[in-house]
């Protein structure tokens, strides 16, 4: 079998497709810094499975990257390797930079220098990138790409965005190749770019690039340490220890949640040769509500009832979901019920 490479390979969804390429009979490569916003301690690499090889490497440290490309010539590089943090970017801009987009250049620079070319870059990027996507105006039914909401509006609790004529609005599915990309926020922007540069890069080289638009991945196995982790993993932890969850605007803020076994299956297809680049969304193909989440969460941790306190973050969106996919999908009851389990 082909050799991988899988850049943060020892993150929450990178264990599990290590695992998975492992065992399809891979020869499979790890390189991960084990940040400790994501990893307190080395506990992740006892996780891995039998004959895969970690290397304790910095993606933005290019003579790091040179020599592990120059040594072993993957056939299949998988990037994971990446910042998350859609609030953090804001104020933490050079780091999403750094790792997002100079982690990137850097490992295909590293595959110029060592003339080495992969058969296939694979990409998980990010909905993000989409911002705010496609609304409808309901009053005659244009479509119009509303950007980032505004400090004011998100103040005076108006959370949709306002649409041209001022009638309300509601928010398309995303759908890649239809969706204009609008990134509103640092995150998404650097997810952007890694797009861009992986695309470009493979067109010119020969490799196909297969790029995986990530809706809101949740399971076990997600760093309840890491404030920056997803938000159902957040509302688990505290609805675990009791607490009440506490959801931001008006709880209706909608979102696509996958499973993250879902979405292994998906990297794990896409890292398969192929001569034909793709650009593919990734979800459940279904919109639900925050509130939603947090009440299934609570039910299943026997939790109070969250409770919406019209907080908000800047730079974050209204509504995000893809189109359905044709793909079985866990359904969300099960797949919350599970991870209330796994920290019980």
């Amino acid at each position: 079998m082909s050799t991988v490479l899988v850049t943060g390979g020892c993150g929450f969804i990178g264990t599990r497709t290590v695992a998975r390429l492992a065992a399809d009979g891979y020869d499979v490569i790890v390189a991960d810094y084990l940040h400790p916003q994501v990893h307190p301690d080395t506990r992740a690499l006892d996780h891995l499975a039998d004959g895969v090889r970690h290397h304790l490497i910095d993606v933005t440290h290019a003579p790091a990257m040179d020599s592990l490309i120059r040594t072993m010539r993957p056939e299949i590089v998988i990037h994971l390797a990446a910042e998350t943090g859609t609030g953090q970017s804001l104020t933490e801009a050079s780091r999403h930079g750094s790792v997002n987009v100079v982690g990137t250049t850097n490992l295909l620079d590293a595959c110029t220098r060592a003339g080495h070319v992969p058969e296939s870059i694979v990409l998980t990027s990010s909905r993000a990138v989409y911002g705010e996507g496609a609304w409808v105006d309901e009053s005659d039914g244009s479509v119009f790409y509303p950007g980032q909401r505004t400090p004011e509006n998100l103040a005076a609790g108006r959370w949709n965005p306002p649409s041209p004529s001022g009638a309300p609005s509601h928010a398309l599915p995303n759908e890649a190749g239809a969706t204009e990309p609008r990134p509103t926020n640092i995150y998404a922007a650097t997810k952007l770019a890694q797009e861009h540069l992986i695309a470009a890069w493979c067109t010119a080289m020969g490799a196909s690039s297969q790029i995986l638009r990530l809706q809101n991945v949740y399971g076990p196995g997600q760093s309840p340490t890491n404030s920056y982790t997803g938000v159902l993993t957040f509302f688990a932890v505290r609805a675990v220890a009791g607490d009440t969850i506490e959801v931001f605007e008006d709880g209706n803020i909608g979102r696509d949640f996958v499973y993250v076994d879902d979405v292994i299956e998906d990297i794990v297809d896409a890292a398969r040769p192929s001569h034909v680049s793709t650009l593919a969304d990734v979800g459940s193909g279904v919109r639900r509500t925050i509130s939603e989440a947090a009440d299934i969460i609570a039910a299943a941790a026997n939790a109070p009832s969250p409770v919406n306190t019209g907080a908000y973050r800047l730079g974050d969106v209204r509504s995000a979901w893809t189109t359905p996919t044709t793909m079985s999908r866990t359904p969300l009851d099960p797949g919350l019920a599970a991870l209330v389990r796994s920290l019980d």
